[in-house]
């Protein structure tokens, strides 16, 4: 990894990593506010359930999709670490390089943050940017440092693109183009 000042962490499962993944680390990217951004794929995501891709796939659809973005590197750190994927835990592996961490989070997500593992300490930790989303208005967390990224909402999700029929949807509406093929054969 990259020694930077400021991170940008967009961490998640990405099972796939879509369109409105790229689009939310594009809108970081043009924000001005980091050095880099580090995508992390979570190894043993463990706020989903036991159908989730192999990590190895994940990553390999999130290099597909993310590799040729500005200032974004994706990284297996927390493939590396055994057990569940925790955020605290990459946070602070990540300020051993970096000045500050700013965790990066979908606004349908941003209201959790407090019931995440060790949420106390991470509030302590990073400054928290809040990607909207369709229908959510939250722009500022209560008693986190946050602020919005400002960017277009993209109603899309990992869930959805898994329910699509594959003979009925184009995936290149959803989808990048390098991961279409990853996430085709991973499914089957």
């Amino acid at each position: 990894m990259v020694t930077a000042r400021r991170l940008g962490l967009f961490g998640g499962t990405f099972d796939p990593p879509h369109l409105g993944h790229v689009a939310a680390l594009r809108a970081a990217a043009r924000s001005g506010r980091f050095d880099r951004l580090v995508v992390t794929v979570a190894g043993d995501p463990y706020l989903k359930g036991p159908d989730v891709l192999a990590a190895d796939v994940r990553l390999a659809m999130a290099h597909a999709a993310f590799d040729e973005l500005d200032l974004v590197e994706v990284s297996d750190l927390e493939l590396r670490r055994s057990g569940p994927s925790y955020t605290v835990d990459t946070v602070r592996e990540l300020l051993e390089d970096a000045e500050a961490v700013d965790l990066i989070v979908g606004a349908d997500l941003a209201t959790q943050l407090d019931s995440w593992h060790g949420g106390e300490e991470l509030r302590a930790l990073v400054v928290v940017g809040i990607v909207p989303r369709p229908g959510s208005t939250i722009d500022a967390l209560p008693h986190w440092r946050s602020y919005l990224i400002p960017m277009e909402p993209v109603d899309l999700s990992s869930t959805y693109v898994r329910e699509l029929d594959p003979a009925a949807e184009d995936l290149r509406d959803f989808l990048p183009e390098r991961v279409i093929p990853l996430f085709e054969h991973a499914r089957g």
